[in-house]
């Protein structure tokens, strides 16, 4: 059971050629074929051939990586970018609704600030997809880049938080949602995005094959 299972892997690598990630994508695809095997009992040639129904033939695979157009560069960008914008939207309501108290400003402020919890939710998702989507695009080989995008995602975030703390932006801007309890549940919840990215990261990269 385990030549064919060998063979299968030996095509691949023979396939990948001098592809860059070659090592780390051997080892993503040796992970689900060890997956396969624990799964039940298959006679020698019907491993072979569920793995190839399964993924694909090792060819097929090799193209894929070869013609992989998501480059580590785009992906983090793409990210940092969404969540720039992010901030730069909260930015804007929040100029709008203290200075000039446009109707359209005062009536999102009004809606935003009655559902805080469910937009920190929807945040913490916003960081479970980044993981999920480097996990998926780039299986193992992609734990640097989700590092990476991490740090320079968070930064907004810890700024904007300095700020809060040290009253460089005033208290009185952001009234009703602005309360200890309130600033101690968003540091607790900081904590948490990296686990939770990790999480999503693991996820994409089980069912990156």
């Amino acid at each position: 059971m385990k030549e064919a299972a060998e063979t299968f892997l030996s095509e691949l690598e023979e396939a990948l050629g001098n592809h860059p990630e070659k090592q780390q994508i051997m080892e993503d695809y040796r992970m689900h074929v060890d997956d396969l095997l624990q799964e039940r009992e298959h006679d020698n040639r019907q491993v072979y051939d569920e793995l190839v129904q399964r993924m694909g033939t090792p060819e097929e695979l090799a193209r894929a990586w070869r013609q992989e157009t998501v480059t580590p560069n785009k992906m983090q960008w793409l990210f940092v970018s969404l969540n720039i914008g992010i901030f730069t939207g909260g930015i804007v309501l929040t100029f709008s609704y203290n200075f000039f108290q446009w109707e359209w400003a005062e009536f999102l402020w009004t809606l935003l600030t009655n559902i805080p919890f469910i937009i920190m939710v929807g945040y913490i998702l916003f960081w479970g997809l980044l993981g999920y989507e480097i996990g998926k695009e780039f299986g193992g080989s992609g734990r640097k880049l989700l590092r990476r995008t991490f740090i320079l995602s968070i930064v907004p975030n810890l700024l904007f938080m300095y700020l809060i703390l040290f009253r460089v932006i005033p208290y009185s801007w952001f009234d009703p949602l602005l309360s200890f309890p309130f600033i101690m549940t968003c540091i607790i919840f900081t904590g948490f995005l990296y686990p939770v990215c990790l999480a999503g990261f693991r996820w994409g990269r089980k069912i990156s094959v």
